[in-house]
């Protein structure tokens, strides 16, 4: 019984809640990471990857697809050392819900499309889409960076560092 009683002790003194909001900090920040990884060595798919979608005009194709790598990579570094992790989570929400309305969308369209979310992307064989997938997981990073909104709070962060 005591064991319990220690474990829901933590939990309510929220050191639990900390752990866990460290490791979806970790895991999110690997997921963006890899994401801008595995763009920001070739632009040039990065954009081609933006221009399938059909969505921007043709003037923005390559700012985005140019510059979301590095929107990633920073996203990824601030979560790592856990600096303004509220507003990385937030940024991180804003844009899984870009990346879900743009996958949704070119579904819709029927265009067939690798969706380029870790690197390729652009036009595919009908057969080769997986835009449900895509979307659950795209979701389920959402999920992680809504958890990091309500608790951004973590361990072996700067921002718990600065906080004492």
């Amino acid at each position: 019984m005591a064991g319990s009683e220690t474990v829901a002790r933590r939990w309510a003194t929220g050191s639990a809640f900390e752990w866990l909001s460290t490791a979806v900090r970790l895991g999110l920040a690997v997921v963006w990471a890899w994401a801008g990884l595995a763009k920001i060595s070739d632009p040039a798919v990065a954009a081609q990857a933006v221009r399938a979608y059909r969505i921007l005009p043709e003037s923005l194709v390559k700012p985005v697809g140019y510059g979301l790598p590095f929107l990633e990579l920073a996203l990824a570094l601030l979560l790592l050392v856990g600096l303004a992790v509220r507003v990385a989570a937030v940024v991180s929400g804003l844009l899984l819900l870009t990346f879900v309305a743009g996958i949704a969308s070119t579904w819709a369209r029927g265009i067939a499309i690798d969706c380029g979310c870790f690197g390729g992307g652009g036009a595919v064989a009908a057969s080769q889409t997986q835009y449900l997938q895509e979307i659950l997981r795209d979701i389920g990073f959402l999920l992680m960076a809504l958890w990091l909104v309500l608790r951004p709070r973590s361990k072996a962060s700067v921002d718990a560092w600065l906080a004492l």
